[in-house]
């Protein structure tokens, strides 16, 4: 097994409209479990598909106790909901936080800066892309041009990359 760090992010429309997904996404993340020492998923926290990502990796973390896996949760900007709802975060993910330079970002502009920042981390990205426009398109277009592997869970996808 390697001695190092494999970092994973995600990216997916903020609605999912298939069924079985979430098992799609534990046998993606199941796939890359020897990949590292330590596995480290980033996650934007924003719509369905996230959310699902986030439990598979909770999901992951309980099936392999004696593996370091970590799932952080990467802000684009502060938010109200984020510190009045603090614990409730922190039960969920393991470490919060945002890109340096973001936080100067116009607000429109941080998700997609934050989304290329984690991409920029990634050694992997697994996505749900069903059509070719969207943040979720564009981040990986972003990752496809930094070559990094994407592993694509919707039913369909070798052609919504293109």
């Amino acid at each position: 097994m390697p001695n190092q760090e494999f970092v994973c992010t995600f990216a997916g429309h903020r609605q999912v409209f298939e069924s079985k997904i979430e098992e799609k996404i534990r046998n993606a993340l199941e796939s890359l479990v020897e990949m590292g020492s330590r596995l480290v998923f980033l996650n934007g926290g924003m719509g369905q598909f996230d959310a699902l990502c986030a439990g598979a990796v909770r999901w992951l973390k309980k099936k392999h106790p004696e593996k370091d896996i970590q799932l952080c949760l990467v802000i684009p900007y502060f938010s109200g909901k984020l510190n009045a709802d603090r614990s409730f975060f922190q039960s969920l993910y393991d470490e919060i936080l945002m890109p340096d330079g973001v936080e100067y970002a116009h607000y429109k502009a941080a998700i997609p800066k934050r989304n290329r920042w984690m991409v920029d981390q990634a050694d992997c990205l697994i996505s749900y892309i069903i059509r070719q426009y969207g943040g979720a398109y564009q981040t990986c277009r972003y990752a496809m041009k930094k070559s990094i592997p994407i592993i694509n869970v919707a039913k369909g996808a070798p052609q919504c990359l293109k």
